[in-house]
């Protein structure tokens, strides 16, 4: 990845996994880290650059605690943010959430102008709404990782139950990143063999039972990863450097990414994950996705679920 930088803004759990993920997996010829606790951003700086030596590809680490250090990124993470505390409502997060980009973003797209800005701190997908009212940019720019860590939550959960390679799954969840998610089970598949029709031993496997329980667990992943370590760090790290691959190498490749929708299922003004080409510049396009009049209803429900907040916090 040659003359290629990404810069991390957060030097949290989540931004130095992704920084680390992107080292060692060879995602950019830079990976620039960003912090406003400057000392935690050069301690941070100084451990990955220990480390290149190992990494996969030759790579620099820099940054630190002012904003020049994201300069010329080509890739800008956001990974900043407050936390949820306890007692706090998503609502309240998302406020909260909504000043910190209103500070952030102008700076950050004075240092960066060219950059394609992906959103990983949550409500991620309220964030992206935000993010791209405040920098004017078209939205195939301002992005989110949406669901993309709950795909290869799905993915792990379906290979493990059929016994098959993650990579010969093909499922996604879509919509909110958040509670009203859902899988798109009409055309998920076991390389060419659709879901509800793969057997073993004679016997269907994937019940709707055990599919509507594989839903649920999907949705509640990240609080049962929370309850017993406090944050999610490394998947989301791991996917957060895969989107990173698929912009800086110009990859096409289909991810479910949530952008700002302008039409698509009759939804417009939020943004919702979806499967989407993503390459260099951004999000090529958001693929219309066959699915049923179930599926269509919940992709709606999450879209009405997401207005209501955006017209909760005035956006």
């Amino acid at each position: 990845m040659s003359g290629s930088k990404l810069a991390v803004v957060g030097a949290g759990s989540v931004g130095t996994s992704l920084a680390y993920a992107a080292l060692i997996r060879g995602s950019a010829s830079n990976v620039a880290l960003f912090d406003v606790n400057a000392a935690k951003a050069d301690a941070e700086v100084l451990d990955l650059a220990h480390g290149t030596q190992f990494a996969a590809a030759s790579a620099t680490v820099t940054g630190g605690g002012h904003i020049s250090a994201v300069e010329g990124a080509d890739v800008v993470v956001i990974t900043a943010g407050a936390k949820q505390a306890p007692g706090q409502t998503r609502l309240d997060l998302a406020s909260t959430n909504v000043r910190i980009l209103e500070q952030l973003m102008p700076d950050l797209l004075r240092e960066a102008p060219d950059a394609v800005y992906v959103l990983v701190t949550n409500p991620c997908d309220v964030l992206t709404v935000a993010a791209q009212k405040i920098t004017g940019l078209p939205p195939s720019r301002v992005f989110s990782s949406g669901t993309v860590l709950d795909t290869s939550r799905l993915r792990w959960l379906l290979a493990r139950r059929a016994g098959v390679a993650v990579a010969s799954v093909h499922a996604s969840m879509v919509g909110e990143h958040g509670d009203t998610e859902f899988p798109v089970w009409s055309g998920a598949t076991l390389g060419p063999v659709p879901i509800r029709q793969w057997k073993t031993d004679g016997e269907l496997v994937f019940t709707a039972e055990y599919l509507a329980e594989t839903s649920r667990e999907v949705m509640q992943a990240a609080y049962k990863v929370i309850a017993g370590k406090g944050a999610t760090n490394y998947a989301i790290g791991l996917s957060g450097a895969r989107i990173v691959e698929a912009l800086l190498r110009d990859e096409n490749a289909v991810l479910p990414v949530s952008t700002v929708l302008d039409g698509q299922y009759g939804i417009s003004g939020v943004a919702l994950s979806l499967p989407s080409i993503v390459g260099r510049g951004g999000v090529r396009s958001v693929l219309d996705t066959p699915m049923d009049d179930g599926e269509i209803a919940s992709l709606h429900h999450s879209a009405e679920t997401l207005q209501h907040s955006l017209a909760a916090l005035g956006i």
